[in-house]
């Protein structure tokens, strides 16, 4: 999409360790090569995933994990995102989910584009027991402050390498709600992981619940402001007929609409989608709204989302040109807005 593609340089930032209190300047992003001058990323592809392994499923008698399979298969959907005008790729899945840095690392030097990787859990049915019953009487799920404090080390330190080794810092703190309603878990999670993002300046992506106006308050409850977060799954159904998007936005958070191209139930079609941005541009919010298609790279363990990093620029930009969007609010919305997200402040 000529009216979209930005030329960017491929970062050769060595990755080495992070050492513990390292300082990142402002208006740059932490990538699994380091830090990146912001106006480096390009179009981004703001929430989805890589290598996606269900935790446990790695033990499966059905599940294999052929590693130089699963970097062919990644760099070419990677590659195929940067040939269509991609820069930068989020995998907002946190940590226990198939994060593989070194993978990561590998697959930012030989394709060219970024990658932003996330610390983070949840919802509550996905953390392990370790996480829910420390050794207290009773036992308790952990505080906000011991999620912050394991979340925080991963930004200043670096993500952790199994079993001991620290690689690049992440660049988002990440976590989600159970579905059906914010557990006292779920809200341990994320009040731990906006303290995080007081603590370390990146942003924090959170899936919501049953509310997602309810759920944004939480963080926001911690004195995050709310311009340093983006709330997921807006374009779910059921938080279009609320009118989640567009009370997000007016309360100054990014709202995605990250399942682009996907046609079920649960979510508004990408014409509603088309729509649903075209009215937000037109309300003044254009500034708040994120998109994508929520991606799977490689899912195991579970069926993965299937569409290319580069569905939004080929299926999804002809359609908001239909609903009157200008290059410039188009670029606003895939380069700019993440781009301001992902920011270190």
């Amino acid at each position: 999409m000529a009216s979209v593609r930005v030329i960017h340089r491929v970062q050769r930032t060595p990755t080495g360790h992070v050492r513990a209190g390292m300082s990142v300047e402002n208006n740059t992003v932490n990538t699994v090569l380091g830090p990146v001058p912001a106006e480096e990323l390009g179009v981004v592809s703001v929430h989805g995933a890589l290598l996606s392994v269900v935790p446990g499923a790695e033990y499966a008698f059905d599940v294999t994990l052929d590693r130089a399979e699963i970097f062919e298969t990644l760099a070419a959907r990677l590659k195929d995102f940067r040939a269509h005008g991609g820069g930068t790729v989020v995998d907002s899945t946190g940590m226990f989910h198939g994060r593989d840095v070194r993978l990561y690392e590998t697959l930012a030097r030989t394709t060219g584009v970024h990658i932003v990787a996330s610390t983070g859990q949840g919802p509550e049915e996905m953390l392990g027991g370790y996480f829910l019953t420390p050794q207290t009487n009773p036992p308790t799920p952990w505080p906000a402050d011991r999620f912050a404090d394991l979340f925080t080390k991963e930004v200043t330190e670096g993500m952790v390498v199994p079993r001991v080794e620290r690689r690049g810092p992440a660049g988002l703190v990440a976590t989600t709600a159970t579905r059906t309603g914010m557990t006292a878990t779920d809200e341990s999670l994320f009040r731990g992981a906006a303290r995080t993002a007081l603590r370390t300046g990146v942003a924090l992506s959170v899936r919501h619940g049953s509310d997602a106006v309810h759920d944004l308050g939480v963080v926001l409850d911690e004195r995050l402001p709310a311009d340093r977060v983006v709330v997921g799954g807006l374009d779910r159904r059921d938080a279009v007929d609320a009118g989640a998007p567009l009370e997000i936005a007016r309360r100054g958070a990014y709202a995605a609409l990250d399942h682009v191209g996907v046609a079920d139930r649960d979510h508004i079609t990408d014409a509603e989608r088309a729509v649903l941005v075209a009215d937000l541009v037109r309300a003044g919010l254009g500034g708040r709204v994120l998109l994508s298609s929520g991606a799977t790279g490689v899912a195991k363990g579970h069926p993965g989302n299937d569409l290319p990093y580069s569905n939004v620029l080929t299926t999804f930009v002809p359609l908001l040109r239909k609903q009157g969007l200008s290059d410039e609010e188009t670029r606003r919305i895939l380069v700019d807005n993440p781009r301001e997200l992902l920011s270190v402040r």
